[in-house]
């Protein structure tokens, strides 16, 4: 269930968040960034959701792939 709230906050923050993070998307973006800080989640059910996430896991072996590359590369 959701809960309609209203905050106030500065025009220059506001701004600076309807141009990063999209008009239709600061609700949510604010309440990811507040949710660690405010529910207490289990970290083994967390990462057991993030471990079911397919395309997650595939972009973070990418990028961890990526990451030997670069430093084969800095080895030279």
């Amino acid at each position: 269930m959701q809960q309609k709230m209203t905050i106030t906050i500065d025009k220059e923050v506001y701004d600076a968040l309807y141009r990063v993070v999209g008009k239709g998307n600061i609700s949510k973006f604010l309440e990811n960034l507040a949710r660690p800080h405010v529910l207490k989640e289990d970290l083994a059910s967390a990462y057991q959701a993030m471990a079911a996430d397919t395309e997650r896991e595939l972009a973070a072996l990418e990028w961890s792939n990526g990451l030997i590359g670069s430093i084969k590369d800095a080895e030279g």
